[in-house]
């Protein structure tokens, strides 16, 4: 896209066949033909200005409209009044009109309801009313008895101003959108996905061409200043505005509510903490996993239940793939070139989901980090992909953690101890375990990082024939945690059927790799 470039607009017009003419539909645009013989065509819009005196702007799709047909040829008796038409440029027949073709007229002066009728005095609006009430129309006019066969008031009808398939080309084209991206131009012989593909745009699944209307309408789901700088992209330390972000979220698929989230995601990984640059670096098959909370996962769709991993939920993939794509796109971190993964993950394409806190027995992830209950929030981690733990006999919540702990250790490595964090997903079946028992999640994570301590002479390097494990040096040591402190991350999520939980490895954790961040998801 290109701030400095125009392109040539075609508006939508409703499809219909009526007596001012055929409408027909090519593709996803309609055009208008009408018929030769109408009588006293409409001259063309003189100016988008207002006019001192009555203006009133209707179109003959409007009952409303028709209905006043009368009452503005009664108004031209008495006084002058401009009167613009949006649709067809043969109503009202009655009296002379423009055509507002371009809706030109209708988009500067947010004519949102038709018939509007407005009064100007030295180039200002007066006043204006929209639909038609007689007592208001008698007023604005001065003709006391106007309309007086009519009804007392009846509602007008929405502009084509504000047709969902017509604002954002209408934005794009009057709204002096301020957008600074390049516009890349296709031949026209090009098929935009298939060209998208060759300049190595994608994650190798086809993505939505980010035209100017789709990137102004996306924006839209922002307060933020587009050339705000949000971040800076690794691997090449490139800003990330919130124009580009916006433009990534359009590929991704992405509805204009849920691009704070990406944003706020985009925050959370573009820094040293999280150490974006070293998880694309690394050769472990991790990429960064997004946890959602708030009750904004709920208003935008989020998936926080059954297949709360998996296919089928647009916001949950398309807000994880917004950020790959940006970190992509913008960042440069491709595979084969900076991304040097061994085996890499599906995850690395997407992974986000929604904690279920409505059904939990703990408190949300992102209050047991610090955020206030009822913030919407995104916590990111460095992760591989989902790994399910069985239970199906566990009725105690010791039970229950003892097989989760064996689960845990089994991480990477048995032997592979301190380095790496997880988050546990327990599902609602084993959740219910902890409930029933009345074990917060303060409890729950006690009994974990207990359950996984083992003596050093379990975990030296070539005990039971596995060479892996720590330096002898540490042998002697009585007890070894798993995890550092802090290193288990517990979130609730899944079907409401399955006693089954899920573990998500993390990658090397702490300093010299990438800890977890939250961050609050804001307008």
């Amino acid at each position: 896209m290109d701030g400095n470039r125009t392109r040539r607009t075609e508006f939508i017009r409703p499809n219909r066949v009526e007596d001012g003419g055929a409408h027909q539909a090519l593709g996803h645009l309609h055009f208008v033909e009408y018929r030769e013989d109408m009588a006293t065509p409409a001259r063309e819009l003189s100016s988008t200005a207002l006019s001192d005196g009555l203006t009133v702007v209707v179109k003959r799709d409007c009952e409303t409209c028709q209905m006043v047909e009368q009452v503005i040829l009664e108004i031209t008796e008495s006084t002058s009044i401009r009167v613009i038409t949006q649709d067809d440029p043969a109503f009202p027949e009655s009296v002379d009109r423009e055509h507002d073709n371009e809706l030109a007229f209708s988009w500067h002066h947010d004519i949102e309801t038709v018939p509007t009728l407005i009064k100007v005095s030295s180039g200002s609006e007066e006043v204006r009313t929209v639909g038609w009430s007689q007592a208001e129309w008698q007023t604005i006019t001065g003709i006391d008895d106007l309309g007086a066969s009519l009804p007392v008031m009846r509602p007008g009808c929405g502009s084509m101003s504000v047709d969902p398939d017509l604002v954002d080309a209408l934005r794009a084209k009057f709204a002096g959108d301020g957008l600074a991206a390049r516009q890349v131009e296709f031949a026209q012989a090009e098929d935009p996905f298939e060209a998208m593909f060759e300049r190595g745009w994608t994650d190798g699944l086809p993505v939505v061409p980010p035209t100017r209307e789709r990137v102004l309408r996306m924006l839209e789901g922002t307060t933020r200043d587009p050339d705000e700088v949000v971040a800076i992209a690794p691997p090449d330390l490139v800003e990330l505005t919130v124009e580009k972000i916006a433009v990534n979220a359009v590929m991704a698929g992405c509805r204009p509510e849920y691009l704070p989230w990406v944003i706020a995601a985009i925050e959370a990984v573009c820094n040293d903490t999280f150490n974006m640059h070293g998880l694309l670096a690394t050769t472990m098959p991790v990429g960064p996993v997004l946890i959602c909370n708030g009750p904004g996962t709920k208003a935008i769709g989020m998936n926080s239940g059954i297949n709360v991993f998996g296919q089928g939920n647009r916001a949950n993939l398309t807000i994880g793939r917004a950020v790959q794509l940006v970190i992509r796109n913008v960042g440069g971190g491709r595979p084969g070139e900076v991304d040097r993964a061994t085996h890499g993950s599906p995850g690395k394409i997407s992974f986000c989901f929604a904690e279920d806190e409505v059904g939990s027995p703990f408190q949300p992830l992102s209050v047991q980090r610090g955020m206030p209950e009822g913030t919407d929030a995104i916590t990111v981690f460095a992760g591989e992909g989902p790994k399910c733990v069985v239970d199906q006999l566990a009725r105690t919540p010791e039970q229950l953690v003892a097989t989760l702990a064996d689960a845990l250790m089994g991480m990477h490595n048995p032997k592979l101890v301190i380095g790496f964090d997880v988050v546990l997903v327990i599902s609602p079946d084993h959740s219910r375990i902890f409930h029933e028992a009345k074990w917060s999640d303060a409890e729950v994570l006690e009994a974990l990082y207990a359950a996984t301590t083992r003596p050093g002479a379990e975990l030296a390097r070539g005990v039971g024939g596995i060479a892996e494990g720590v330096p002898a040096g540490f042998a002697d040591a009585p007890a070894l945690p798993k995890f550092r402190p802090g290193g288990i991350l517990l979130a609730h999520a899944g079907g409401g059927a399955g006693l089954f939980s899920s573990m998500i490895g993390g990658w090397v954790n702490g300093e010299m790799g990438s800890d977890p961040v939250t961050v609050a998801v804001r307008p």
